[in-house]
């Protein structure tokens, strides 16, 4: 059976920990795959790797506590059983040796204010690449893993300026060899030097990653996969959902307004306005492009702390019908934010792995129904977004 090493950035997170803490308990046939796509009947004979195969290790900017986050999220959010937590604990304390320390260029205040560790420097941006890459390669041959699969769990980055380096790979090796402000984020940095390892990177944030035509010139060149950005979890798969309704119905939406409310440490992020415009922009655009026009659309993230990971959206619906009737639809949508991730990550992560099998490079396309952003690709109906995952997988 092949091993599949899977390198989180932001290992220590709640997401990451509950993606480890699930595959331990999946692989031990402790848990049911409830809310993994790749468990769906229909996919049955797609041979996906085992979650036993799965080896982790990853990145930190704060001091990791894996068992810690686990425990905390029990005690603090009533997520997961006793049990769960003490069978993950174990395969947990393993992966806190293989954690290294990363970069926080262009995370924002926010996120330098939690860093902890001593992060990677270097003269130039490059430099600060080919350490990343080094984590990745040693982590590979230590493990002695057949493939690689990196994926963002990071917190959300401010927006980032386009540079005219990102239109070419030949440009943005220039720049990235000087020794100025990096031309890539954080999430951009990791992309690159997971590229440049062959592997497959997956970005679950809002953050730029992968989406300049620089990297995806360096994905066919190297023969790496990308897919992203920002993982459709909740209220914007409801809206993903619910906004082909009207436009099949030929019912016009005059306002959508989208209220979201939660308290973990990404809120805690996001509660600064530059690291939540990009998530408000990832949010925002999918209800005009679904229904061809510009409603006026509202979304608003705020944090509340005693919510923990538990989230809250609540959506309010103007819109009008035969004989200009107004009316209003509503919903409220209640989840918890890593039990939500976590499995999706998990099939992202089987996804890019079954990728490298078939020898593919470059965007997932296939993978658009997992990300508000879908890379490469325009279509927003959750209904089409997975006509493409189930074509693909026919092949």
């Amino acid at each position: 059976m092949s091993r599949i090493g899977v390198w989180l950035v932001g290992a220590s997170g709640s997401v990451a920990t509950t993606v480890m803490a699930g595959a331990v308990a999946l692989s031990k046939r402790k848990a049911k795959a409830t809310g993994l796509v790749t468990a769906l009947p229909q996919f049955r004979k797609v041979k996906f790797c085992g979650f036993g195969s799965l080896v982790f290790g990853g990145h930190e900017i704060r001091e990791p506590d894996l068992v810690g986050e686990l425990r905390s999220l029990q005690a603090n959010s009533g997520l997961l059983s006793p049990e769960v937590v003490a069978l993950a604990s174990r395969t947990l304390r393993s992966v806190k040796k293989r954690v290294r320390p990363g970069t926080a260029i262009g995370c924002g205040r926010p996120v330098e204010r939690m860093t902890a560790l001593k992060l990677i420097r270097a003269k130039t941006p490059a430099g600060i690449v080919r350490r990343l890459r080094r984590d990745l390669e040693e982590f590979r041959e230590n493990t002695r893993c057949d493939q690689l699969v990196v994926v963002n769990l990071a917190s959300t980055e401010p927006p980032f300026k386009r540079l005219p380096c990102h239109r070419s790979l030949a440009r943005l090796r220039a720049a990235m060899a000087k020794a100025a402000p990096s031309p890539l984020p954080a999430s951009s940095l990791y992309c690159m030097a997971a590229l440049e390892a062959g592997a497959a990177y997956i970005n679950f944030t809002p953050s730029l990653g992968p989406d300049v035509p620089a990297l995806l010139e360096l994905a066919e060149e190297t023969g790496g996969l990308v897919t992203g950005s920002d993982g459709k979890t909740g209220e914007t798969l409801c809206k993903s959902v619910i906004a082909p309704l009207f436009a099949m119905r030929n019912l016009d939406i005059l306002s959508w307004v989208g209220h979201n409310i939660f308290g973990n440490r990404d809120a805690h992020v996001l509660d600064d306005p530059k690291n939540k415009a990009s998530k408000v922009k990832s949010k925002d655009h999918l209800i005009r492009s679904i229904v061809g026009y510009s409603p006026q659309t509202l979304v608003t993230i705020e944090k509340i702390s005693s919510l923990g990971d538990w989230k809250t959206a609540w959506d309010h619906i103007h819109f009008e019908g035969f004989l200009g009737t107004k009316m209003v639809m509503q919903f409220l949508w209640q989840g918890c934010d890593s039990i939500l991730a976590a499995p999706l990550v998990l099939d992202l992560i089987r996804l890019a792995a079954l990728a490298q099998v078939r020898g593919e490079r470059g965007p997932m396309k296939h993978t658009a129904c997992f990300f508000k952003s879908p890379l490469g690709v325009e279509e927003q109906d959750m209904f089409k977004q997975f006509s493409l995952l189930v074509e693909y997988l026919k092949g």
